[in-house]
Protein backbone atom coordinates (compact mmCIF):
# COMPACT_ATOMS: atom_id res chain seq x y z
CA UNK A 1 0.00 0.00 0.00
CA UNK A 2 1.30 3.44 -0.90
CA UNK A 3 2.25 5.50 2.14
CA UNK A 4 1.81 9.25 2.54
CA UNK A 5 3.58 11.43 5.07
CA UNK A 6 1.24 13.35 7.38
CA UNK A 7 1.93 15.89 10.11
CA UNK A 8 -0.47 15.82 13.05
CA UNK A 9 -0.55 17.33 16.52
CA UNK A 10 -1.05 14.80 19.28
CA UNK A 11 -1.23 15.38 23.04
CA UNK A 12 2.16 14.76 24.62
CA UNK A 13 0.93 12.02 26.98
CA UNK A 14 -0.34 10.02 24.00
CA UNK A 15 3.00 10.39 22.23
CA UNK A 16 4.77 9.13 25.35
CA UNK A 17 2.41 6.13 25.57
CA UNK A 18 2.89 5.39 21.88
CA UNK A 19 6.68 5.40 22.27
CA UNK A 20 6.37 3.10 25.29
CA UNK A 21 4.15 0.74 23.29
CA UNK A 22 6.75 0.60 20.51
CA UNK A 23 9.56 0.04 23.02
CA UNK A 24 7.53 -2.80 24.56
CA UNK A 25 7.17 -4.40 21.12
CA UNK A 26 3.43 -3.80 20.71
CA UNK A 27 3.98 -2.08 17.38
CA UNK A 28 6.87 -1.69 14.97
CA UNK A 29 6.82 2.12 15.06
CA UNK A 30 4.77 5.09 16.20
CA UNK A 31 3.69 5.55 12.58
CA UNK A 32 2.48 1.95 12.42
CA UNK A 33 0.63 2.38 15.71
CA UNK A 34 -1.08 5.56 14.50
CA UNK A 35 -2.00 3.87 11.20
CA UNK A 36 -3.48 0.89 13.06
CA UNK A 37 -5.45 3.17 15.40
CA UNK A 38 -6.76 5.27 12.52
CA UNK A 39 -7.84 2.19 10.56
CA UNK A 40 -9.59 0.81 13.67
CA UNK A 41 -11.38 4.13 14.31
CA UNK A 42 -12.58 4.39 10.71
CA UNK A 43 -13.86 0.79 10.78
CA UNK A 44 -15.62 1.49 14.08
CA UNK A 45 -17.30 4.53 12.54
CA UNK A 46 -18.43 2.46 9.51
CA UNK A 47 -19.90 -0.17 11.81
CA UNK A 48 -21.66 2.49 13.89
CA UNK A 49 -23.22 3.90 10.71
CA UNK A 50 -24.32 0.43 9.58
CA UNK A 51 -25.97 -0.19 12.95
CA UNK A 52 -27.64 3.23 12.87
CA UNK A 53 -28.99 2.45 9.38
CA UNK A 54 -30.37 -0.86 10.64
CA UNK A 55 -32.02 0.93 13.58
CA UNK A 56 -33.60 3.42 11.18
CA UNK A 57 -34.85 0.64 8.92
CA UNK A 58 -35.91 -1.94 11.51
CA UNK A 59 -36.32 0.05 14.70
CA UNK A 60 -34.09 0.04 17.75
CA UNK A 61 -33.52 -3.15 19.71
CA UNK A 62 -35.79 -3.26 22.75
CA UNK A 63 -34.84 -4.39 26.28
CA UNK A 64 -36.50 -7.79 25.84
CA UNK A 65 -34.43 -8.54 22.73
CA UNK A 66 -31.24 -7.37 24.48
CA UNK A 67 -31.98 -9.66 27.44
CA UNK A 68 -32.58 -12.59 25.08
CA UNK A 69 -29.29 -11.92 23.28
CA UNK A 70 -27.37 -11.74 26.57
CA UNK A 71 -28.82 -15.08 27.67
CA UNK A 72 -28.11 -16.65 24.29
CA UNK A 73 -24.51 -15.39 24.19
CA UNK A 74 -23.43 -15.57 27.81
CA UNK A 75 -25.94 -17.87 29.50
Amino acid sequence: MKREKLAVSVPAPLVAEAKEAVAAGHSSSVSALVSEALAEKLEHDRLDEALAAMDRELGEVDDEARAWARRALWG
